[in-house]
């Protein structure tokens, strides 16, 4: 399997792992009465996987980004700048004549 869709698969994993703290976290601290809302429900595991599933797509991807961006390289190089340098823009004026005296 290459290490791109590994990294991917772990920061799946971890995303979800995290949801599934927070929802709980969430749950048991009753926060908004959402704790006593899903427990009064009949139907309330179907929000609880909801938002196990919606909190773990945005932590997923969170994950992700991170070690993603982790990966780059170091900015030990050598600094300053000897390039060329961009070229400036300098208006010049034109004189326009009006013909219609």
């Amino acid at each position: 399997m290459p290490k791109l869709v590994r990294l991917y698969i772990e920061s799946v994993a971890v995303g979800l792992a995290i949801s599934a703290a927070f929802t709980g976290a969430l749950l048991w601290l009753d926060v908004g009465g959402l704790g006593h809302l899903v427990l009064a429900s009949d139907i309330g595991w179907v929000a609880v996987m909801m938002l196990v599933m919606f909190n773990g797509i945005v932590f997923a991807a969170v994950q992700f980004a991170v070690r993603i961006m982790g990966m780059a390289d170091s900015d030990e190089g050598p600094r300053g700048g000897h390039g060329a340098r961009e070229p400036v823009l300098i208006p010049v004026p034109v004189p326009v004549r009006n013909r219609r005296r």
